[in-house]
């Protein structure tokens, strides 16, 4: 780790506030060919994992179907902090990397929880609205158990 760095690492209740309210994070897997796939996805953190939902096929689970690893990322750049020497100029910003095994959520119990968590983050306006089995059975579910997780900022 760069050794300016080390001083500007998020604490664990600052990562866990930009996991919950982040409203997109980027997801790498890799294919078949050994190359990473990244796809900027919706997502909710609950229960110290995250959860993405989608359609139940394509690049991305085939992907999680044959490798689970994976690496999760979130940022939110700020904005610039001015100098008056290009070299000088930086960029205000928080940032979190992970890695961890994906899994494709059968359990439809647990499918029906995260796809209302979603619902809730992302619609809360329809907070509470019935989904119909078949919408939950239809819907893919990543699940990601977090292996390691770090977080930076820079102001």
């Amino acid at each position: 780790m760069q050794d300016r760095m080390k001083h500007h690492q998020l604490q664990d209740e600052q990562i866990k506030e930009i996991l919950l309210k982040a409203p997109v994070g980027n997801i790498a897997t890799i294919n078949e060919n050994g190359y990473p796939y990244v796809v900027p996805v919706h997502f909710i953190y609950y229960g110290d994992k995250i959860y993405i939902h989608g359609l139940p096929v394509g690049q991305k689970i085939s992907n999680i179907l044959s490798n689970e690893k994976v690496c999760f990322q979130i940022h939110d750049m700020k904005g610039l902090i001015l100098n008056s020497s290009p070299c000088e100029i930086n960029t205000e910003y928080e940032s979190i990397v992970m890695t961890g095994t994906a899994m494709i959520v059968e359990d439809h119990d647990l499918k029906k929880i995260i796809l209302n968590k979603i619902v809730e983050k992302y619609t809360p306006h329809l907070n509470g609205a019935s989904l119909s089995d078949n919408m939950v059975k239809g819907t893919g579910v990543i699940e990601v158990t977090i292996s390691e997780l770090t977080g930076k900022y820079y102001k």
